[in-house]
């Protein structure tokens, strides 16, 4: 019912006892090596404001930046694809020991002024990337002082296994800001003067086998920005007092206890990919039956443990990394997927009356939720309505059976275990909350009111 290492919480720790700073470690060959680009100052802040959103997905986005053999290709779905090859690169894969040789070809984008001076960044990405092809996501930052992180890799990532591993990489850290599995955060945003990420631009690497025709095509990518305060506690927001819910599947990750230990030691840590999932479906995915031939004929829901495997983070050794899970949910025909930070259930009322179910990580002791039964150092669960009188209707996977799924959780409670950065853990000592973490999956083309509400919490 848990990730298997709570990466805030993991964050928090580390950067408590960090003193010295350490020399960046991106590897990744030749395609790693282009100059920076000059700093840019931030764009003026909004006021109250922790969170900003940049995403590119259409033809005109990717007509922007800058192209190094890539080109933008329009239709049903712009995205942006490998022209002409500029040069090869060699991976050693670190999770199989192959080594073998890609030719690629790259995009930059343009530098995004936040209107969040930031101390997080999480990137996210949608792709399809056929056998013999895989994408790498970097991100470099600006801070305020007009001094520039690295290049920092935020995934390496294919939707299948057969040509890399897909994966995280550890070590990155110029000693001042440092990648935690799949949020760059500052080392110590307290204690260094109001250091804060002002802007930051996207590289995308596009890899395919020599001499192919075709390489992947990437649909959509970009980042959120936060800077959220620390706070244990965060007030109610006021209900709407109109009754919403929707019908998405239910899935329990309990009923995948033993499977598959060699994604995140089994079903019993597969709140992420469960909740996936559950949202996937509810929008009309569904898995290929080809797709379904590995798992064991006698498994319930076999699609669940498609997801985990499809989702898994070799170097984090878990399936919660959360851009990839929103990437595999990506990979369905039409749906689009964003990791995001929402402020509020104001923003998830909002986002359920268009019809947008969403997912969230929460940590809490089995006290600080009524009707729970369980603790946890850090969960995902699915919200899909309200009560009339505002509490949270979730179907959360950690529950005996799918029946059990649903669930109604007691709005203040919920709000608080949601949106908080730091909390007493069972131990007795202060560790940490998500600050609002949410997936975001939707159709790749929302209607008018889908579109309005993703607007009005600030994705769009």
């Amino acid at each position: 019912m848990t990730e298997p290492t709570p990466r805030r919480a993991v964050l928090v720790a580390a950067l408590a006892v960090a003193t010295a700073a350490t020399a960046a470690t991106v590897p990744g060959g030749s395609a790693s090596a282009t100059p920076p680009t000059p700093p840019t100052p931030p764009a003026p802040r909004t006021p109250g404001r922790t969170v900003d959103n940049r995403f590119w997905h259409s033809y005109r986005h990717w007509l922007a930046g800058a192209h190094q053999g890539t080109t933008a290709v329009g239709g049903a779905r712009p995205g942006l694809e490998i022209a002409t090859a500029v040069g090869r690169t060699e991976y050693a894969d670190p999770h199989t020991g192959r080594k073998s040789t890609w030719e690629y070809a790259t995009w930059t984008s343009p530098v995004h002024r936040s209107t969040v001076p930031a101390t997080e960044a999480i990137a996210s990405w949608n792709a399809r990337t056929p056998s013999g092809t895989w994408i790498q996501i970097e991100l470099r930052g600006t801070y305020t002082d007009g001094t520039a992180t690295p290049w920092y890799v935020m995934g390496r990532w294919a939707s299948g296994e057969a040509d890399i591993r897909r994966t995280s990489v550890d070590g990155q850290s110029d000693g001042r800001s440092t990648v935690w599995t799949d949020t760059l955060a500052l080392d110590a945003p307290t204690a260094t003067a109001g250091l804060r990420i002002a802007a930051w631009q996207l590289r995308l690497t596009l890899h395919r086998r020599p001499g192919a025709e075709h390489g992947p095509t990437v649909w959509l990518a970009g980042a959120m920005v936060s800077d959220v305060p620390d706070r244990f506690t965060v007030p109610a927001s006021a209900p709407s007092r109109t009754a919403h819910e929707l019908k998405v599947p239910r899935y329990s990750q309990e009923v995948h206890t033993g499977r598959y230990p060699e994604y995140d030691n089994g079903g019993e840590a597969w709140c992420s990919p469960t909740s996936s999932q559950m949202i996937i479906e509810y929008w009309g995915g569904k898995a290929p039956a080809s797709a379904l031939t590995w798992v064991n004929p006698t498994y319930s829901d076999p699609q669940v443990c498609h997801a985990a495997r499809s989702t898994y983070d070799a170097a984090y050794k878990g399936c919660g990394n959360w851009p990839f899970n929103a990437a595999y949910a990506a990979t369905y025909p039409d749906l689009a997927g964003v990791v995001t930070r929402l402020t509020s259930l104001t923003d998830l009322e909002t986002l359920v009356r268009a019809g947008i179910p969403a997912i969230t990580s929460q940590s809490f002791r089995p006290e600080e939720l009524t009707g729970a039964g369980y603790g946890t150092a850090g969960h995902l669960m699915t919200v899909i309505g309200f009560t009339a009188a505002g509490d949270v209707i979730a179907n959360d996977p950690n529950s005996r059976d799918n029946p059990a799924v649903r669930r109604v959780y007691q709005r203040a409670e919920w709000e608080n275990i949601w949106l908080r950065t730091k909390r007493v853990g069972a131990s007795g000592k202060v560790t940490s909350g998500s600050g609002g973490i949410c997936y975001l999956y939707a159709p790749a083309r929302p209607s008018r009111a889908q579109s309005g509400a993703l607007r009005a919490v600030g994705v769009l």
